[in-house]
């Protein structure tokens, strides 16, 4: 089996080997590990990404199994999870050619092209510093509720991200300077798509917000303008899930960091 997609610029410079060239390009890596593998390269004068999967055995398949993990088999999870938000005009990445073949789960090979978001920024890079050098009231207001729409349309979708922390939203700095301000979401290898998104998703996703902006000075009002933004844009959801939320992020936070974080005033950790 073998599904491919490109762009008429891949389609005429990779149409004839596709596998071939994709697993042949060299360039900037950024992660290597196991059979994954991301890359930054050029073509033509323009920037591209490309991630590549080769085959990843049984033993991993059953490994995150036991583990009640879904493990990451190829590249479909994330062409997917683009297309989708992209229909729901969602910011995200660009795909420009991917490609899949293998019916065998733990022998498929896949690539995943999608055009460099030159110029974005990460939020975490972009807000790192708000702790000692706060922004003006307007400004963190409007980012944090383009975040939480940005989220509450994607919950809303059946989409989870999986790996939902501030460095996989990238900042368009120009839309700054305009009505709406325009985040990216990118690094969807992981993300699944279901009718609804089940609560203890949800309650992840929510919790890798939280715990990567803990450290950015916010105040409890902060948070509860978080909450206002997404909740009405999410889909059905448990109203009692902000508890859960706070507990998860938390708990990831004394296991990255060995200590408890410094909390908003007014703010005091579930038991």
């Amino acid at each position: 089996m073998e599904k491919l997609y490109f762009t008429d610029t891949f389609r005429k410079a990779w149409g004839k080997d596709p596998f071939g060239h994709a697993f042949a390009v060299q360039g900037e890596v950024f992660r290597s590990v196991k059979n994954r593998r991301t890359m930054r390269f050029s073509m033509d004068g323009r920037s591209y990404f490309i991630k590549l999967h080769g085959p990843v055995g049984w033993g991993e398949i059953w490994k995150n199994l036991l583990q009640f993990k879904l493990p990451v088999i190829g590249s479909a999870n994330e062409y997917l999870a683009i297309s989708l938000l992209s229909k729901l005009g969602v910011p995200t990445m660009t795909p420009c050619a991917f490609g899949i073949r293998g019916v065998n789960p733990a022998a498929m090979e896949s690539f995943l092209v999608t055009e460099d978001l030159v110029g974005m920024v990460s939020l975490e890079d972009f807000c790192r510093d708000w702790k000692t050098n706060p922004p003006s009231h307007e400004l963190k207001n409007r980012l944090i509720r383009a975040l939480a729409v940005t989220c509450a349309r994607m919950h809303g979708s059946g989409l989870n991200h999986r790996d939902c922390y501030l460095c996989h939203f990238l900042l368009d700095p120009a839309s700054l300077n305009g009505k709406r301000i325009r985040l990216h979401v990118i690094d969807l290898h992981r993300a699944q798509i279901r009718p609804r998104i089940r609560r203890r998703f949800r309650v992840k996703d929510l919790a890798g917000i939280f715990f990567s902006s803990m450290d950015l000075g916010l105040s409890r009002r902060d948070a509860l303008r978080f909450i206002a933004a997404y909740t009405p844009r999410a889909g059905a959801m448990d109203a009692r899930i902000w508890p859960d939320v706070l507990r998860t992020a938390v708990k990831l936070y004394r296991k990255e960091f060995g200590r408890s974080p410094d909390l908003p005033t007014g703010c005091s950790e579930p038991r």
